[in-house]
């Protein structure tokens, strides 16, 4: 099958107000879609936010939404219904966070506000938006996590990613192989598995700013690549889903720089192996 033509869809990004979500939604507003970007805190960002989009060509919408409140989530998708007629993308992209590093110890408070905003609110866009997106010829979501749902806070990275963060983190991928089978044949369902990037996790947060040179180090030496991850990579990943990988549903599509593997170096092979030869019978 062809690439999809983006031109003229309409894409709900959920975090457009900064970061990765940001850089996402104005990568498929270049592409010629017309974006949905609800925004609820940052005010100066969601004020950049709003500005940015009324200068861009396009049909675009920002209004403030509570992403976490049931009636909220609905009153978006009866927007969205009355002013585009259905949906063809949505960016999953939403998130708390929570660094120990940043917040502190656990407490039941922010359990519950990790859970609510990392999975709670992405099960409540989904399932309030999915008959839009069924509606499209070739409807596309892609869910955006983090590693911490395959590491949960093990070595260098547990000063960034809590534990609720992790477990939620690991239940958006059961949510992401349900809703492939929910949402098919005509909606794609992916997931973009993300480690340290710029502005989410990585430079341009509080949290890496609040490790030391030595903390930060351990978390780039770890990682394969040794270094962190660039937004445009991120975005183009969800392009590349969105766009070209029109047989893949259920996926997940790992985005870390090697970091989940590089606990354990490969070991060189002892001296003399190397002129050992093979038997044949």
């Amino acid at each position: 099958m062809e690439a999809v033509k983006l031109a003229g869809k309409s894409a709900l990004v959920l975090g457009a107000a900064r970061g990765i979500g940001r850089d996402i939604a104005l990568t498929l507003a270049g592409e010629g879609v017309n974006i949905i970007a609800p925004y609820y805190d940052w005010p100066g960002d969601c004020e950049e936010l709003i500005r940015r989009f009324k200068t861009l060509a396009g049909r675009h919408l920002t209004m403030r939404v509570d992403l976490r409140q049931a009636d909220e989530v609905r009153e978006l998708a009866a927007r969205i219904k009355s002013e585009y007629g259905g949906l063809d993308i949505l960016i999953n992209n939403i998130e708390r966070g929570g660094m120990p590093i940043v917040h502190g110890p656990y407490t039941p408070e922010q359990w519950e506000l990790e859970v609510a905003t990392t999975l709670r609110a992405k099960w409540l866009v989904f399932q309030e938006t999915l008959p839009l997106l069924k509606k499209s010829a070739q409807g596309a979501v892609v869910n955006i996590s983090s590693i911490a749902g395959l590491i949960g806070r093990a070595g260098p990275a547990g000063l960034i990613f809590n534990d609720a963060y992790a477990a939620a983190n690991r239940a958006v991928s059961s949510f992401t192989e349900t809703w492939a089978r929910q949402a098919a044949p005509k909606v794609r369902v992916n997931e973009l598995m993300l480690g340290f990037i710029e502005s989410r996790h990585a430079e341009g947060t509080r949290g890496w700013e609040m490790l030391n040179d030595e903390e930060r180090r351990a978390i780039i030496e770890r990682t394969l690549l040794l270094r962190s991850g660039g937004r445009a990579e991120v975005s183009q990943a969800v392009l590349f889903l969105i766009r070209d990988a029109t047989y893949m549903t259920g996926a997940v599509m790992t985005m870390d720089g090697g970091f989940h593997l590089g606990h354990d170096a490969v070991a060189e092979m002892p001296p003399g192996t190397d002129n050992l030869t093979i038997q044949v019978s």
